[in-house]
């Protein structure tokens, strides 16, 4: 049901009084590559959340609690690895990993791949790598829900360039959905989700019940589109959330996109614009008119230095989805690299407030949040490039 807006004002504002952003970090690696991608999971089995990175020459894990890395498997190929995917999509409480690689943005035909990794029995020793077809400029991945009874669980890569594109033009991007097969070692089968857009940076899942398929944001060059799986995840219905005219100086396409939700229900997405940009952009639905109408954007912020990172949650208690965004300053002289915080209490997303996290210790390359230590707060989880760090972020809401 949903709040009259002066009750869950004064609710929000109640739950805020003592529960500004405070968060303590700790560095569990000083000595990174790049860190290209974080993913969250239990890798072992423990009932424990671990950390997952895929860096420049190594893939590895940090075991929840003591963080001791283990090395599960390096130079997959003779370029950078770029990606990683891992979840349980089997129920055994052990994640599944997939990784991305051959990282060369520059070469649209033969660049790139994909790789799922079988585990051993002792899963922090080396993990097989099983080589999978794939497109060129492998770059975002994750597992997703997409099909229900019973539970199916694709792998969905989402390439920089399509095949052949010179300078952002040329032909789509496809992005892939692999289904695994009971034999791992057999062929995947795999089907495209979309291939329409260009420069498609990255991608989020959209919660969804058990009892439902998972839906995907996707962003680049044209904005923002919602894919949602038919037909058991075999086609997918495209909403458009943001459209970028491709000779827009004002919206010149988007890099980084997290869903989110407003404290009365109200979902949001917010993005970092243009890719590698300055912007952090809110967009909610139109408040009437039909459904498919392009939503709302506002401005949050317009001073990121090579904005690369995004992460969405609750991480004050207050009913709705905060912002956590981190920049990396890649090509500029100088240390203005970190993480910020943005909340709000407004039911409309109208006004927000930004906290910093880390002030130029940590160029933020990827980040990720999950309740690390079972206090029931969400933690922040970064990586950082020219910083070569891993932190974490613990919340100490209470």
């Amino acid at each position: 049901m949903k709040h009259t807006v002066p009750t869950i004002l004064l609710s929000l504002a109640a739950a805020l009084q003592g529960q500004q952003p405070q968060f303590k970090e700790q560095t569990i690696d000083a000595n990174i590559q790049i860190g290209y991608g974080l993913a969250i999971a239990d890798v072992d089995g423990d009932a424990k959340t671990d950390i997952l990175l895929a860096d420049k020459n190594e893939i590895a894990w940090y075991q929840n609690p003591s963080w001791q890395k283990h090395v599960i498997a390096t130079s997959l190929t003779a370029k950078d690895h770029v990606c990683i995917a891992a979840r349980d999509i089997d129920g055994d409480g052990k994640a599944e990993i997939a990784v991305g690689a051959e990282w060369n943005p520059g070469d649209t035909e033969g660049s790139g791949a994909v790789f799922y990794l079988e585990a051993p029995k002792d899963r922090t020793q080396p993990w097989k790598a099983i080589r999978l077809p794939h497109e060129p400029t492998t770059h975002r991945m994750k597992w997703v829900r997409t099909a229900v009874n019973p539970d199916r669980y694709d792998l969905v890569v989402v390439p920089l360039h399509g095949r052949g594109n010179k300078n952002g033009q040329g032909a789509g991007v496809r992005v892939l959905a692999y289904q695994r097969p009971a034999d791992i070692h057999a062929t995947w089968p795999t089907h495209v989700l979309v291939d329409t857009m260009h420069a498609t940076h990255n991608l989020d899942i959209i919660p969804a019940p058990p009892t439902e398929a998972e839906s995907l944001l996707v962003c680049g060059r044209e904005g923002v589109v919602r894919l949602n799986p038919l037909e058991n995840g075999t086609r997918w219905q495209q909403q458009w959330i943001a459209r970028h005219p491709t000779d827009s100086q004002e919206l010149p396409g988007a890099g980084e996109v997290r869903y989110g939700v407003l404290a009365n229900g109200m979902p949001y997405v917010v993005t970092i614009e243009p890719m590698h940009g300055n912007m952090l952009a809110l967009y909610t639905p139109a408040p009437s008119g039909p459904k498919d109408l392009p939503w709302n954007r506002q401005v949050l912020d317009d001073s990121l230095v090579d904005g690369h990172a995004l992460a969405t949650y609750d991480f004050l208690g207050l009913g709705n989805r905060q912002i956590a965004v981190g920049w990396r300053a890649q090509q500029k002289i100088g240390p203005n690299v970190g993480v910020k915080f943005l909340h709000t209490t407004k039911e409309t997303g109208a006004e927000w407030t930004t906290t910093p996290i880390d002030q130029n210790t940590m160029a933020c390359e990827d980040l990720a949040s999950f309740d690390l230590d079972g206090d029931k707060d969400q933690d922040l989880i970064a990586a950082g490039r020219r910083t070569k760090n891993v932190k974490i972020y613990w919340n100490q809401r209470k």
